[in-house]
């Protein structure tokens, strides 16, 4: 069955674990932006709440058929109260993906409970707990993160809210900027596109952008569902990082979700190798865990592991190239990198 259904996310949100990244509103973005084709496989036990693990299939000429729950996602555990319920979903996931021929399937959670099998690929993951007041909040801040703050409010930088297209448009050239400045190419500016009209056109997000006069220095894209949020995307100028705008955003948004009744904050993930980012985030009071995917071969019916592609050639070679170079492999290339 597809999950992208009216009353889904009311289900969900009554489900323990469940997170933005099972709402109806991101599997409708990777559809639109990518191609991908929906799943959602469940387990109904007697006198238990059903348990559920969405999917995707993407089926790429250069990468192949495979299974993924889900593309371009922090993490989405299988939602589930028992753990026979949680290997229920994973014999039938096992099943479909034998008879679609599928290359791989891939967990992006789960991992405890698959026993001795080898975690495919590992990386941190931060939570801030957003139940107390903002004063109570920041004094809890690390001091880099504090000052960095005090910084930037004496910066006459102004901060706004908002979910229209011209702002999505301002993000995605910082975040353009950003992703080379990195090394590695940007989302298309089609996704972000589709991630308006499908989230932030139903008040499930905002695009909080920083302007230094006239001009944008600093931009964040935040997604939420429920009382829960995540910080899925951030960009920033380089040529006014002294301003501390990225900080400001931050902490701007922080405290909305606070003052609005949000639980909790999701940092996303972050790279094992990525120390300085990892630092960056608890810096912020974030409670730190780890993440663990799952990855299994059907060829060669064993579970496998991925390499980090963070960083290596590829990011040198991204980061000598023209922008619209980059820009364009990005369009070309994500929907088969998933």
């Amino acid at each position: 069955m597809s999950y992208l259904q009216v009353g889904w996310d009311d289900a969900m949100l009554t489900s323990p674990g469940s997170s933005f990244f099972h709402g109806t509103g991101w599997g409708r973005t990777l559809v639109d932006a990518y191609g991908f084709s929906p799943k959602c496989f469940v387990h109904r036990a007697p006198e238990a709440r059903p348990a559920f693990l969405p999917i995707m299939e993407v089926n790429s000429w250069l990468t192949g058929r495979r299974g993924i729950s889900l593309p371009f996602t922090d993490a989405c555990d299988a939602l589930y109260e028992h753990a026979e319920e949680f290997h229920g979903l994973c014999g039938a996931l096992d099943a479909h993906a034998r008879s679609r021929k599928w290359k791989t399937w891939e967990l992006r959670g789960n991992r405890a409970l698959q026993g001795q099998a080898s975690a495919a690929a590992l990386y941190w993951g931060h939570k801030l707990e957003l139940s107390l007041r903002a004063d109570e909040m920041f004094a809890r801040l690390q001091g880099t993160a504090r000052t960095a703050v005090r910084k930037a409010e004496k910066q006459n930088l102004t901060v706004t809210f908002t979910t229209d297209m011209a702002a999505v448009q301002i993000f995605h050239d910082l975040l353009c900027k950003t992703r080379q400045r990195h090394g590695l190419p940007p989302q298309p500016l089609h996704f972000f596109e589709c991630l308006q009209r499908n989230i932030l056109a139903h008040q499930q997000g905002w695009v909080v952008l920083a302007k230094h006069g006239d001009t944008p220095v600093a931009g964040a894209v935040f997604l939420h569902l429920g009382k829960t949020a995540i910080y899925k995307f951030a960009a920033s100028d380089s040529s006014f990082r002294d301003l501390q705008a990225n900080n400001l955003v931050l902490w701007r948004a922080i405290k909305w979700y606070a003052q609005n009744g949000f639980s909790c904050l999701d940092f996303g993930r972050t790279s094992i190798a990525n120390e300085g980012l990892r630092r960056f985030k608890r810096a912020w009071g974030a409670i730190e865990h780890s993440i663990e995917y799952l990855k299994f071969d059907l060829r060669a019916n064993r579970f496998v592991t991925m390499k980090d592609q963070s960083s290596g050639w590829h990011t040198r070679f991204v980061r000598i190239l023209p922008r619209p170079l980059a820009n364009l492999i990005g369009a070309a290339a994500y929907r088969h990198l998933a």
